[in-house]
């Protein structure tokens, strides 16, 4: 089968879900066309995901969230106000999606949470030429799942964040969701492993002595480097993807800032004490894997529910800044959920069953 991906370009996590989705599927014989992407202002395709998606990649405007305070936590109506103002852009974006679906002729479309393509569905749905199947996938459709718990103040949090979900799988014939454990669904919301990249199967977890960090926005810099001057015995390893930053940044022999690289990214996990994160679902898949101690520095509501959900499986614990401190106190009382590994596991079968079957 013949398939085009569309994906949402912010973080990390869609890019390496669709490079593992792309791996199993041509494992099986099957093909990915190309890739839309819906780009961001503020970010680039990181170069792992251009050498190793092996098929044509095509961007698009779509819309994103709008950091503000020093390029921390995006906020919501700031995010919509712009965007609303780019209705002509956004007019092209669907255009485009339309056209390379009528130009590629895919068996199906998969797409990995971007809106315009969703969108597109939506407003093209009587063209014929829009009939081809789309699967989504990504893992805050498990807040659609009605089997999925939440409280009253949670429901009210994660209202947009629903909403931005149900556009994103307009006239999706399934809605694969993402779980950190395995959970009933429904005929058209299937709960489904995470999607982990054989790179991440196959290394081996090391204990180490430094902290290994990710930071989804630059403007998170200060705040560790201030825990840094307090602390400078600890080593610290952090990867952001500033889009003019150096491969390294040296601040001093025990505080290092990466250019986010893939296989450095998951070499330096591996071989850490412990992780400090901007909560980006696929990364605390990883450190899950890895049995890493976590703390979770949710930057905007998807990660807050990434978070959330996260701590029900004991993946670590939460705060509103990089308190490195309450990770180190966190180490000893670490206890991951030992059935995650099995649940990892089954991902190829599962996919293979509910995309291609």
């Amino acid at each position: 089968m013949r398939f085009l991906f569309t994906v949402q370009g912010e973080g990390r996590g869609h890019y390496t879900q669709a490079l593992s989705l792309a791996t199993v599927l041509r494992k099986h014989g099957h093909e990915v066309v190309a890739v839309l992407i819906g780009k961001s202002d503020s970010r680039q395709i990181p170069v792992f995901f251009i050498d190793k998606i092996g098929a044509p990649i095509f961007e698009f405007d779509s819309p994103n969230f709008t950091s503000f305070y020093k390029q921390k936590r995006p906020n919501i109506l700031i995010s919509m106000a712009n965007n609303i103002r780019r209705p002509f852009v956004f007019k092209d974006s669907l255009k485009f999606i339309k056209q390379k679906i009528e130009e590629l002729k895919p068996d199906k479309v998969i797409n990995f949470y971007e809106m315009i393509t969703g969108m597109a569905y939506g407003i093209y749905r009587f063209d014929k030429k829009m009939k081809i199947e789309m699967i989504t996938l990504a893992h805050q459709y498990v807040l659609l799942n009605p089997h999925y718990k939440t409280t009253a103040e949670q429901d009210v949090k994660f209202y947009f964040l629903r909403m931005l979900s149900r556009i994103n799988s307009t006239r999706a014939s399934k809605i694969l969701a993402l779980s950190f454990r395995d959970m009933p669904g429904t005929k058209k919301i299937i709960t489904v492993p995470p999607l982990l990249r054989d790179e991440v199967l196959e290394a081996e977890p090391a204990s180490g002595n430094y902290v290994h960090g990710y930071m989804l926005n630059a403007g998170y810099f200060d705040e560790v480097l201030e825990w840094h001057k307090k602390n400078p015995e600890i080593p610290l390893r952090f990867f952001w993807d500033k889009k003019d930053a150096k491969e390294v940044t040296y601040i001093d022999d025990n505080f290092t800032l990466h250019k986010l690289n893939d296989d450095g990214f998951l070499r330096s996990m591996a071989g850490s004490m412990a992780y400090a994160t901007t909560s980006g679902f696929e990364s605390l898949c990883e450190a899950l894997y890895y049995r890493k101690p976590t703390l979770m520095v949710p930057v905007h509501v998807e990660q807050e529910f990434n978070a959330y959900d996260a701590t029900l499986s004991g993946v670590g614990i939460s705060a509103k800044k990089f308190k490195l401190s309450k990770l180190i106190e966190f180490i000893p009382r670490y206890t991951p959920d030992e059935h995650f590994r099995e649940w990892v596991h089954q991902a190829e079968v599962r996919f293979i069953k509910e995309i291609c079957g």
